[in-house]
């Protein structure tokens, strides 16, 4: 005979195995099946991967309770299995193969199973019996080697300590007087916790006066003894009555570390009897441990709900801050992954018959379709609600319904609502524990979001933030929509899905269809588009497999389809992403087939969209000026080096600071006439912006000056008056100007003005090193210049090296290469060409010191090849 029934169906996807699992081992060990928990759960995870990996579809789970047994039924929905025609020899597979292993652990560990075929589902079923057990034997450990018993010293003393309903010591046993030092004259009719130090061990909540009253109680605390040493005992409670009903408490005790003695393992659950209840209301209904946490209590208490009213499934629902509507957090015998975070009103209205915040019994949903929304399209018919209260204000609903119509009446309303108000408070001081417990990981999560926007002004990466800060934390995928200007349309920018085979699915069906309206209204709003558009492109999809007949099984392209309509089926959210007065974009979120969004998660989603929108927002300004910086920058240098005849000429420039590509440094190489060059280094006071400024004066005025006709010494005095000219902004140049005339013979006739520069240094084709020219004033600073020019010839094979004081002044600590240093490089250069000669150069310098360059470089090489 079925005493009790559980069912639940699980989505197609990797994570369902444990939560199937989960759902099992909850189910049986509310049931106080806790002997044969362990072989139902290794049975249904390799029954229902079958269903949900190897066939890819959904699973559903039923787990029957009878009086001697747990049956547990796993369904898939594979539409194209074939149905045996006749009996076959049933091949259960290897134990060394990857699949085929669940028939063969049922044989094994079920007592009965069985496999049952229809056209369009697949049942496998195990039947697995209760241990017989004599009478008064309630459980027993397994058989242990020797060498795993716990050690004792040569006797274990056990304490025996009754304390009566008032809390004094009623009796005291002689293990208890040599423990303690207390004969049994001293302590009987004293308060037990007279003698006791609590709690003994940290984290210990409930007080030694609240442990005497539960029904059965286990943990550490300490003894005082007669000598004044506070003893560590372990304690295992239990709660009694008297031949005249009077209720007492028998306290074994032992040393703490003998625990291993007194320690049992979890207890089944007490039965729910009228005197239970009045013994101990909340640990009958409950059971006994009561689970420490919010998700566990809620489910302990649908399913006691569901087993005390006889019902086929039950739900609880927590009223949200406002008190407006109910969340869905726990149900049993329900789709509970469809139904997980849905909210109804909590008065009468759209999606609601009555109010939440009184008793209420439905007869017949048949008679009042849409009555209770929770329970559309699950086949119940009559349902019990009542509210659970705290000092009058409502925290939430607990139900339980029925498949068959008129099942319940007034009595089990009160019966139901006795229950709920037993555990209302436990519920709510849970809820209120969670409730902090996520707002103190909402603001690290928003601190560490923070600082990882603000670490980035790139745009690209500020997307993949975004998106990566969401996905998992807050929701299963996350598109980010951004608008380039008021006038522009809403363009999909980026795309994640916690499964990275969904991401292009995910991308293609997005799209397809029109992107959210942009809103400034601030919070989360639905966004139906895209589960609607998944669901029309799976169907089309499945009729079109349909229509086809294709009895290989379902292509890569429909299973893609098929997955992403799932990966999108649940709720979907649209978040504003405003910064500066402004629309830039929105954040969507969204969840698989059918699930909801908690409010507090999206709260937390709405917090991040803003600070995601400023950082979003900054990265855009910061990459235009930084385009505009650099597309100035550039238009300071010169636009190439010309073809000089008979001379190799290169170049190699350096500016100092992350993004600049013009500093104070600048050279430039440009023809006058016919026949003549001229080039120029030069080395602007400072770095940045001002400096870049006087560069391009510099370098502009020097190429208009040379072209119209001055010699060296005219065209840097006019230019000296321009920098002066400047005011405030003129800053002090250095600069090697030159003229350079190739000759026939091969030569190369050069015309230099060395304007307080560091002087340019020839190299030979001997190897010797020497300068150039002599040092002159530098520009900018004095308005009466008298500057004159050099003149020298280059031959073949020689070279002319110019090169900034970012070169010269490169330091590790006291050390600078200098000019002694530039030259002894330049002295081993002989025979290499030109670029060569600059990127030995540079090589020299950067390997200097282990710190980069903190200033402008500028290497410019001249030299006049040999003749081949």
């Amino acid at each position: 005979m079925i005493t009790a029934r559980a069912a639940a169906t699980f989505d197609p996807v990797a994570r369902s195995v444990a939560t199937a699992r989960a759902f099992v081992r909850d189910t049986l060990q509310g049931w106080g099946y806790t002997d044969v928990v362990d072989d139902a759960v290794v049975l249904t995870s390799e029954l229902v991967t079958n269903a949900v990996i190897h066939a890819g579809t959904a699973a559903d789970v039923l787990c029957l309770r009878t009086e001697d047994g747990v049956r547990v039924e796993i369904a898939d929905h594979y539409p194209e299995r074939e149905i045996p025609l006749q009996p076959a020899a049933l091949d259960l597979g290897s134990l060394d193969s990857e699949n085929g292993r669940g028939l063969l652990l049922c044989a094994a560990l079920a007592s009965r199973w069985g496999v049952e075929y229809s056209p369009t589902r697949k049942h496998v079923w195990f039947q697995l019996d209760l241990p017989d057990r004599p009478v008064g034997v309630r459980s027993a450990g397994p058989l242990l080697p020797v060498g795993l018993l716990p050690v004792t010293d040569e006797r274990v003393r056990v304490a025996v300590v009754q304390v009566d309903s008032e809390g004094a010591v009623a009796a005291w046993n002689d293990d208890a007087a040599y423990l303690f030092g207390y004969t049994a004259d001293q302590v009987i009719g004293k308060q037990l916790t007279d003698f006791t130090a609590w709690p003994q061990t940290p984290g210990t909540s409930t007080g030694i006066a609240d442990a005497l009253r539960l029904s059965r109680w286990e943990g550490s605390y300490g003894i005082r003894g007669a000598d004044g040493r506070t003893i560590p005992v372990y304690g295992s409670h239990l709660r009694v009555r008297d031949p005249q009903g009077e209720p007492s408490t028998v306290c074994l005790l032992v040393r703490d570390y003998e625990r291993a003695v007194l320690q049992t393992p979890v207890r089944a659950p007490v039965s729910d009897t009228a005197e239970s209840r009045n013994t101990d209301p909340f640990e009958v209904f409950i059971g006994s441990p009561a689970p420490d946490d919010l998700e566990g209590l809620l489910q302990r208490t649908v399913e006691r709900a569901r087993d005390m009213l006889d019902a086929d499934a039950a739900f609880l629902l927590l009223a949200t801050d406002d008190e407006t509507e109910l969340e869905v957090r726990a149900t049993t015998g329900l789709p509970s992954a469809r139904q997980r975070f849905a909210r109804v009103p909590v008065e009468a209205g759209t999606g609601r018959y009555g109010s939440a915040r009184m008793p209420a019994v439905h007869e017949d949903l048949d008679a009042v379709p849409g009555a209770v929304p929770l329970l559309a399209n699950t086949g119940m018919r009559s349902v019990v609600t009542v509210p659970l209260k705290v000092e009058g204000r409502l925290t939430g609903s607990l139900g339980v319904a029925a498949e068959a119509a008129g099942r319940y009446s007034n009595e089990e309303a009160l019966r139901l609502q006795f229950a709920a108000d037993r555990i209302a408070l436990a519920v709510e001081s849970a809820r209120l524990g969670e409730l902090e417990r996520l707002r103190r990981g909402s603001l690290s999560f928003l601190v560490e979001a923070s600082d990882l926007l603000a670490g980035t002004l790139d745009r690209d990466q500020t997307l993949a933030l975004m998106a990566q800060m969401t996905v998992p934390t807050l929701a299963t995928w996350c598109a980010v929509y951004t608008i380039a200007d008021p006038a522009s349309d809403p363009e999909l920018s980026y795309v994640l899905h916690e499964d990275e085979e969904r991401i292009d699915g995910l991308k293609s069906l997005l799209t397809r269809i029109s992107p959210p309206e942009p809103v400034r209204t601030p919070g989360a709003r639905l966004w139906a588009a895209p589960a609607q558009a998944a669901h029309e492109a799976a169907l089309r999809t499945s009729m079109r497999s349909i229509g086809i007949g294709d009895a290989g099984g379902l292509g890569s392209t429909t299973r893609t389809t098929l997955a992403t309509a799932a990966a999108v089926g649940g709720e979907t959210v649209v978040l504003p992403l405003v910064a500066r007065n402004r629309v830039i974009g929105m954040l969507t979120l969204g969840k698989p087939s059918d699930d909801h969004f908690r409010q507090e998660i999206l709260e937390l989603a709405e917090d991040l969209s803003r600070r995601a929108a400023l950082a979003l927002d900054n990265a855009r300004l910061y990459s235009e000026r930084t385009a505009i910086s650099q597309s100035l920058q550039r238009s300071l240098l010169p636009p190439g080096l010309p073809a000089v005849p008979n001379v190799e000429v290169d170049v190699i420039y350096r500016a100092a600071g992350e993004g600049n590509e013009v500093g104070g440094d600048f050279y430039d190489v440009f023809p006058i006439r016919d026949g003549a060059y001229g080039f120029a280094i030069g080395d602007v006071c400072g770095t940045g912006p001002e400096a870049a400024a006087v560069t391009g004066l510099a370098r502009h005025a020097l190429r208009l000056l040379a072209r119209e006709g001055f010699a060296g010494p005219a065209v840097l005095e006019r230019l000296n008056a321009a920098i002066l000219d400047e005011g405030a902004r003129s800053r002090f140049l250095t600069l090697l100007y030159g003229e350079l005339w190739p000759q026939e013979d091969g030569s190369a006739l050069l015309k230099v003005v060395c304007a307080g520069h560091p002087l340019p240094l020839r190299l030979r084709q001997d190897g010797s090193v020497e300068p150039a020219a002599d040092p002159q004033p530098l520009l900018g600073v004095m308005e009466d210049l008298e500057l004159y020019e050099q003149e020298f010839t280059l031959e073949p094979g020689d070279v002319l090296l110019c090169v900034t004081d970012g070169v010269t002044e490169r330091r590790e600590g006291t050390r600078m290469l200098g000019d002694d240093g530039l030259a002894d490089v330049l002295a081993h250069c002989t025979g290499l060409t030109a670029g060569a000669v600059a990127a030995r150069i540079l090589r020299a310098v950067e390997r200097f010191a282990a710190e980069p360059p903190s200033d402008d470089m500028a290497i410019l090489t001249m030299r006049v090849p040999e003749p081949q």
